[in-house]
This record gives C-alpha cells, sequence and structure tokens, in this order.
C-alpha cells in the first residue's frame, strides 16, 4: 500500500572506500530496478573481488519499500546487512542495491565495530550520490471514438499527464502516464465529461 505521492532514487552508481583497524571496506551502491540486475551487479562484485573476506549488501526494490532484504555474507548475524540497510532507509531510498566488500585486516572488530562499519561504509557511499524525487506515475489506457482526441490531449496537459498514441484501429486510443495524486481527479473529469473509457494498467 502507497502511503506518499513520490519516491526517492540515487541517480548513478557511487562507490567508496572506509577503512577501520586495517580491514578495508569498499562500498558500492546502485539504481536497480529488479531482482535479475542485483544479482548481476553483485556477481560483478564478487569476479572483481574474488579473494574478498564477505560481500555483505542490502537492497530495497518497489516504491513501497516493501521488497527488501539484508545479507551478512558470514558476518555475524545482523553486524553487516542490517546495518547497510538502516542508511537506506534513513535516506527513504528506493529501487536501490547497496554492496559493501570487506577484507579483513587481521584485528576482530567485535559486534558494535563491525555494525559500526558497515554503516558508516554504507553511509559514506550514498553521501557522495545525487538523490532525486520522482513522483509516482499510474498508468491507464483510454479509448475514445474519433473527434474526441482533442479533449484527451487537452486534459492530459491540465492535469500534467504524458500521452502516447497506440495503434489506430476503429477508435483513438492512448496509454496515458499520471502523477498519483492527480489519478482521480484526472479519472473523474475524463468519465463525467466525456464520457470517455479508461482502464487502470498499474504503478509506474
Amino acid at each position: 500500500m502507497l502511503f506518499s505521492s513520490t519516491y526517492k532514487m540515487i541517480d548513478s552508481s557511487c562507490e567508496c572506500l572506509h577503512k577501520a583497524k586495517g580491514s578495508k571496506f569498499f562500498a558500492y551502491a546502485w539504481p536497480v530496478k529488479s531482482e535479475t540486475e542485483i544479482k548481476n551487479n553483485l556477481n560483478a562484485l564478487k569476479e572483481k573481488y574474488p579473494d574478498a573476506s564477505h560481500h555483505c549488501y542490502a537492497w530495497v526494490l518497489g516504491h513501497d519499500k516493501q521488497n527488501f532484504r539484508a545479507n551478512d555474507d558470514g558476518e555475524p548475524s545482523n553486524t553487516a546487512g542490517k546495518p547497510i540497510l538502516r542508511q537506506i532507509h534513513k535516506l527513504d531510498l528506493c529501487n536501490i542495491l547497496v554492496v559493501v566488500v570487506r577484507y579483513f585486516g587481521g584485528t576482530m572488530l567485535g559486534v558494535p565495530g563491525l555494525i559500526e562499519a558497515y554503516g558508516n561504509t554504507a553511509a559514506e557511499c550514498l553521501a557522495q550520490s545525487s538523490i532525486t524525487e520522482y513522483p509516482i506515475l499510474e498508468k491507464y489506457t483510454v479509448s475514445c471514438p474519433f473527434g474526441l482526441e482533442n479533449e484527451v490531449f487537452k486534459s492530459c496537459k491540465q492535469f500534467q499527464a504524458s500521452l502516447s498514441v497506440m495503434a489506430e484501429q476503429s477508435c483513438f486510443s492512448a496509454e496515458i502516464k499520471i502523477p498519483l495524486h492527480k489519478a482521480d481527479e484526472f479519472k473523474t473529469h475524463l468519465s463525467l465529461n466525456y464520457q470517455i473509457n479508461i482502464e487502470y494498467k498499474g504503478i509506474e
């Protein structure tokens, strides 16, 4: 369930290096849209750092942020993945993967030290990123008899919706993307004033 009409993402990948008592922590963050992208980025890092002690990570997918995971990759439970995830949640980000690769330096950090090191490394990496807030968009298809399409175009402009005309058949049809907070008013406007058919297609 969505409680906001916007979401935040990092604009591009970023990375940093953090050191703690001889251990090196390499952090990487990517904007991602699917678990396939997440898997590919994780595999690329494992190929780049095959001899690292740990590849710990956290990710969040979806505007509602309900699809997420944190992985300690062999570190003591909840000392790596969750501290990384907390930094993601702190910035209210979604569609993001953050990985922290550790090379053990010979000195044990202990549970508090690990939590601090992984959390700080993720925070330093995200501090270098550029974050943008986007409107959540609802997608619809609209169809109407030819002659009413100008009303659709004018309505889209009025409610800040984008429009892509679909292949012409026996009537005018188009795909509409509209900010979530304007969708209900837009639908009411078209259906009451012009009796235009509107079909919900999902969220983007």
